[in-house]
């Protein structure tokens, strides 16, 4: 072969990655209409649950408990947030995959650049639609290919600031992205090219709002939740999917004399910096339109000075909206007066099924402060409170509407209170999963002991989470843990180390239910028993594992940090 000839042979192998983007582009598909959100999961994973019920359960079967033990790895991807390096690779692809570029990176933000806020973990929920997976870590969005993970497009966004704990994801209409960002935008994309179609403030980073959430789409509605962790109140928005003008606010505390619920505060400017963030993606009922969301802890967090002794509406509760208009239908406290940071911003989930004999529209949750609750979804009547947590003893017992009533020896003392859950949880913020063949809600379940000590007893230097700290004291141990919905009774428990269910879970007509287990592998257990049938070890599952079809074969991903892998049979 002749210099000149190697030469040529060299740049086509270099230019093909180059060639090849566009078409891959091409075969991006239309995206998803809002007709097709209203679906079951099945073929593709079109929204932060896969679909509006929060059940993270897939109709496909084609892994099942027979099949699983083949399962194999098709291709991993490891990704490299930030703006990328001159000649650099923006990620590295799988199994045939060429990898990202410094060419694919499409730039956007309000911030400077100089904000070093790169790395983190994949904690988002991924949409797979069309033959494409989008997902994000904070201020980055891509797109890869589905068949081999090779990238298409990385969107970074040059931030202002903000807290950078984890982004949950992306929402899509049609063929239009939705992201936040942790200076407070919501930022619409291309699907099919990354490029930016425009950004909207939806929070003022000054009053210390980040925002996590994966935005939903219900019709021509983009739903977007913030976060806060000082004296601020929490909110839902709705925006114009095409424009992204502010269709309605919801507030999650009183704002204004005469509001609901302004009674369980001391007083007005009490509410008005009361907490309630909307820190997780709720879910949605299209037969009563009402979008159902939990709402986070009350601030000042672990002192009563300032907001009374009240309920602190609508803090640590579930809230139903009218999903047009953004008025309120019902709400039900899952942790009046919480003095813990015990978080009701676990994902509901929605369940049609047999209650006391006769078919019942049902939302079921497993809360952060230790406890299960099954409602009624339509009107939010109590049908049952179960303690699932096995060592928690924050609460004395009942109320009449059966939520659990706190005991004020458990409150944060001078001389320190022995508390069970911690603050961060039976659960936390990983989504559950619920299987209709089984008829079991599954959670992740941690139990621990802490000793909350009151460090200051002037209201004022208690702001948000502060005034106290917090000792982790002992172990109770980690599980997988089934629940029966119709009783609240633990079904069983599978132990696991450490952080046990990673980032979430996930369950398939295959009979299966897939998870992290805080020791570095994904494992398939039997969704009736718990027992495990398969596993690889791939690191620590950061995200909720997630299933499709595509050419005829079905994919199982998981995130470890900044790295995706991908199982088939074969």
């Amino acid at each position: 072969m002749t210099l000149n000839k190697l030469r040529l042979s060299v740049c086509s192998l270099v230019a093909a990655p180059l060639l090849l983007s566009p078409i891959l582009l091409m075969g991006q598909g239309n995206g998803v209409t809002p007709a097709e959100l209203l679906k079951p999961l099945k073929d593709s994973w079109p929204t932060y649950n896969g679909d509006y019920t929060g059940r993270r359960y897939s109709a496909l079967t084609q892994v099942n408990q027979t099949t699983v033990k083949h399962l194999t790895l098709a291709w991993s991807t490891r990704v490299t947030s930030g703006p990328g390096n001159p000649g650099g690779g923006g990620g590295r692809g799988g199994r045939g995959g060429f990898g990202g570029s410094a060419g694919n990176i499409i730039t956007g933000g309000e911030g400077t650049g100089d904000f070093a806020a790169g790395g983190g973990s994949i904690k988002a929920s991924m949409l797979e639609v069309d033959g494409t997976l989008y997902f994000t870590m904070p201020d980055n969005a891509w797109a890869v290919d589905a068949r081999d993970g090779r990238e298409l497009w990385h969107f970074f966004w040059k931030t202002k600031g903000g807290t950078h704990i984890g982004n949950r994801g992306l929402a899509m209409w049609n063929n239009y992205l939705f992201m936040e960002t942790p200076d407070n935008y919501l930022v619409s994309l291309d699907a099919k090219t990354g490029k930016e179609r425009w950004h909207k403030e939806i929070a003022d980073l000054a009053q210390g709002y980040f925002s996590t959430p994966a935005p939903i789409v219900v019709g021509n509605h983009v739903l977007a939740g913030t976060g806060n962790d000082i004296d601020a109140p929490g909110f839902l928005q709705s925006f114009d999917p095409e424009t992204g003008a502010l269709q309605w606010k919801f507030y999650t505390v009183p704002m204004n004399p005469g509001d609901p619920g302004l009674e369980t505060w001391a007083n007005l400017d009490a509410a008005r910096h009361g907490g309630a963030q909307t820190w997780i993606p709720g879910a949605y009922d299209p037969e009563t339109k009402l979008y159902i969301f939990g709402t986070g802890n009350p601030t000042p967090a672990y002192t009563t000075g300032t907001r009374g002794e009240g309920d602190n509406l609508f803090t640590c509760a579930l809230v139903a909206l009218n999903v047009d208009t953004g008025k309120m239908a019902w709400y039900y406290s899952t942790s009046p007066h919480d003095m813990h940071d015990y978080d009701s911003a676990q994902t509901p989930v929605l369940v049609d099924a047999m209650f006391n004999g006769k078919m019942r529209k049902l939302v079921l949750t497993a809360a952060r402060n230790g406890y299960y609750f099954t409602l009624d979804r339509v009107t939010g009547e109590h049908l049952v409170t179960s303690k699932y947590g096995m060592l928690t003893n924050w609460a004395k017992g009942l109320t009449k509407v059966g939520a659990p009533e706190r005991d004020p020896a458990k409150d944060a003392t001078v001389a320190g209170s022995l508390v069970s859950p911690t603050s961060d949880g039976t659960i936390n913020w990983e989504p559950p999963a619920y299987s209709p063949d089984t008829g079991l809600f599954y959670t992740a379940e941690g139990n621990g002991y802490s000793v909350f000590y009151l460090t200051d007893l002037d209201p004022r230097g208690s702001m948000g989470l502060g005034g106290k700290e917090e000792v982790n004291v002992g172990a109770g141990g980690h599980y997988l843990t089934a629940i029966d919905y119709k009783t609240g009774k633990v079904a069983w428990r599978h132990p696991y180390y450490g952080n046990g269910g990673g980032g979430g879970l996930l369950t398939t007509a295959g009979r299966l239910l897939f998870a992290g287990d805080g020791a570095g592998n994904l494992v398939a257990h039997d969704a009736a028993t718990g027992k495990p049938i398969w596993n690889t070890r791939i690191g620590n599952v950061t995200n909720a594992p997630q299933t499709y079809m595509l050419d005829g074969r079905q994919y199982v991903i998981a995130a470890t940090g900044d790295t995706i892998w991908s199982f088939v049979l074969y």
